[in-house]
């Protein structure tokens, strides 16, 4: 299966604001995605319009979110069940200091309907760090069912390669986020203890045109795993 779980929409102030909920999921569907996630900072707010527009298209989605912790690192999180996915995303707001948007510096943060007509703004900052934990974190995504993905980990901002310099042993992810394979081989090299993990390419696209398409399938029987271990959690 073709996947690229990790798009923002232009509910994420860093992406542009023409990536709508059809306009991402066609263009997903025109680079032959099969799977797609939104992963906006911080907030879940698009995910039920963005799962409708998906379905109506004939998309595969799942939920998800970007969330920054204390430590300045980017965990994805995905959840299969919405009602799961609205108590994390309730959990999120309040450990989100409430610090305004300046749209002038950090861009806008648009909610849109099922016709992509921008429908409100949030307020709120969401390109900053909650003021938990990235054990927390994981903990609490857990809780709600969801699975957790180290974000684009050898980026050179907002990784856990990047802020840490490696990947704690103690730390229960589920999956690990790579550009391409040379990333891949680096982190296994450090880290040879690193085995059984599903490792996924995403675009990280914050414009239309970075939504790509991939050239291998996920491992279809690893991710399936990881929903059964979350359930049975």
């Amino acid at each position: 299966m073709r996947v690229d779980l990790h798009i923002h929409s232009a509910l994420s102030p860093c992406a542009s604001d023409d990536m709508t909920p059809h306009n991402i999921v066609n263009m997903a569907k025109i680079c032959g995605l099969e799977m797609i996630s939104v992963c906006d900072h911080n907030t879940l707010g698009q995910q039920r319009v963005m799962a409708e527009v998906a379905r109506k298209l004939d998309m595969g989605y799942v939920y998800g979110v970007e969330v920054q912790s204390i430590e300045e690192v980017h965990l994805c999180i995905y959840f299969q069940d919405y009602s799961r996915a609205m108590v994390f995303d309730a959990w999120l707001k309040e450990h989100l200091p409430l610090i305004r948007n300046d749209v002038r510096y950090f861009g806008n943060q648009w909610l849109f309907d099922e016709a992509d007509e921008v429908v409100a703004g949030e307020d709120v900052l969401l390109l900053q760090s909650v003021n938990q934990s990235m054990e927390n974190i994981i903990r609490k995504a857990h809780q709600c069912q969801g699975i957790v993905s180290l974000a684009h980990v050898c980026d050179k901002a907002n990784s856990i390669m990047t802020q840490l310099g490696f990947i704690p042993r103690h730390l229960e992810f589920d999956l690990i986020e790579v550009k391409n394979q040379v990333q891949k081989e680096m982190v296994q090299q450090l880290h040879p203890w690193l085995k059984e993990v599903l490792w996924i390419r995403n675009s990280d696209a914050h414009y239309l045109q970075d939504i790509d398409h991939f050239e291998e399938d996920i491992d279809i029987r690893m991710w399936k795993a990881l929903w059964r271990d979350a359930n049975d959690g």
